[in-house]
């Protein structure tokens, strides 16, 4: 397979598998060029090498910086902005625990919290007793799952990595 191919086919995996995460499948492929790009890129190389608008482009880009995957860097004589990926796929992982945990996660723990004050009557009693208990489950697991992401998302690799073959063998 030639290098270009393999590039290719990695990109379009990488958007196929972050769409299946949730993510964006051409945030994804952006996020896949950062990953094997050595060179800076610009707006205009991202566009160029997806085969996208620049207002998708850019969109994605800043969401990407926004995330801490990838950086605005300049060259000096040059106007355009360009930007470099993180390649240090560790804090690829801790990074993208965070943001899914406050897009996502802190939300719903949200929401539990304030679906536990139901006004209960005395014909509904019952039925509001069991929808308490449900929610108050369900938040239970929702912030243990918060807390061990948010260990992980400040675990130091060697930690994570050791931790984890234990917990498999």
């Amino acid at each position: 397979m030639k290098l270009t191919e393999a590039k290719e086919k990695f990109i379009q995996s990488w958007g196929g598998l972050g769409s299946t995460w949730g993510i964006n499948r051409t945030m994804a492929q952006i996020h896949a060029l950062f990953l094997i790009s050595e060179d800076l890129l610009s707006t205009e190389e991202v566009m160029e090498a997806l085969k996208i608008s620049r207002g998708n482009a850019n969109m994605n880009i800043r969401t990407l910086v926004d995330w801490g995957l990838v950086y605005k860097e300049y060259k000096s004589g040059e106007r355009k902005e360009f930007f470099r990926g993180e390649k240090d796929i560790w804090k690829v992982t801790q990074r993208v625990i965070k943001a899914r945990q406050r897009q996502e996660l802190d939300p719903m723990i949200e929401v539990l919290t304030q679906l536990q004050h139901v006004e209960e009557t005395a014909k509904n009693k019952t039925e509001v007793a069991a929808f308490k208990k449900q929610i108050k489950n369900i938040k239970e697991h929702a912030e243990l799952a918060d807390k061990t992401l948010t260990k992980i998302g400040s675990a130091e690799q060697n930690w994570f990595l050791k931790t984890f073959m234990k917990m498999i063998k």
